[in-house]
């Protein structure tokens, strides 16, 4: 298989930037929707033990609270699209979600010991996800650093598994 190399480092070929997106989303995209979407079932999960079912209000911090019901109220206001999920963690940004474990961190604590490490890694690849999310090419590094986290991050659900806790989907 031609390694794939950045479009933007060539002149114009609609080939090539086709070539670009299929390879992005083969190798990257898929790996940053699981992760973002276990860490949601994560806080989720663990929260809903640890707080209430309805955690939102004392878990998660005003601002990020009223930015998600702002992106929340603008999917309403387009029914024909499909909306983002029902709960309110599904429109926060992957910086929220590292927001909401670091302020959370102390009930996290006990049931995963090295949650601080998490949230340091969390924002290690939040630069790597915003470009895939904008449709820019990654490098090697950056897509190392989606891959090893994808490997990782069933070790935040296996911690409330092996507690006893259940795994909720928000």
């Amino acid at each position: 298989m031609p390694l794939t190399r950045d479009f933007r480092n060539y002149s114009f070929n609609f080939v090539r930037i086709e070539r670009c997106g299929r390879f992005i989303g083969r190798r990257s995209y898929w790996k940053l929707y699981a992760v973002e979407n276990i860490l949601r079932t994560f806080i989720h999960s663990a929260l809903s033990v640890q707080i209430k079912p309805q955690w939102g209000d004392i878990a998660v911090d005003e601002g990020i609270r009223k930015n998600a019901e702002r992106f929340k109220q603008q999917y309403l206001q387009k029914p024909q699209h499909t909306p983002a999920g029902g709960h309110p963690i599904y429109f926060v940004f992957l910086s929220d979600l590292n927001k909401i474990i670091l302020a959370n961190s102390n009930l996290l604590l006990p049931l995963v010991p090295d949650i601080d490490h998490w949230a340091a890694r969390i924002e290690e690849i939040r630069i790597p996800r915003n470009l895939v999310g904008h449709m820019n090419f990654p490098n090697e590094p950056d897509r190392a650093r989606i891959d090893q986290m994808h490997a990782d991050i069933p070790r935040l659900i296996s911690h409330l598994e092996q507690r006893g806790l259940p795994v909720r989907i928000p």
